[in-house]
């Protein structure tokens, strides 16, 4: 499963675009500010470095898009876990 796009909201939910064509939101608050994921907890760090990198969702660490130094969350957990909605962008009118 491969992550395209990613959108983050302002509620530790992002919306979250597969290769299948899949729509999820996925909810990190759970993570945030917990190990790796403590840089999170800054939501200007949260929003602007939120990305796709390794093929899913994940956060570059330094602000370089270098695969080697990011945070990420499996591609399976989100899929499996993401609440699947209809494409936010098609709603708009």
């Amino acid at each position: 499963m491969e992550v395209v796009q990613v959108i983050p909201q302002d509620n530790y939910k992002i919306i979250v675009y597969f290769v299948d064509g899949a729509v999820k939101k996925y909810d990190v608050s759970h993570l945030v500010g917990e190990g790796v994921f403590e840089c999170l907890k800054d939501m200007s760090f949260y929003k602007n470095n939120c990305t796709v990198l390794n093929g899913t969702l994940a956060w570059t660490l330094d602000g370089t898009y270098d695969k080697s130094n990011c945070i990420d969350i499996d591609p399976y957990v989100i899929y499996e876990k993401g609440e699947k909605i209809s494409d936010p962008l098609l709603d708009i009118a």
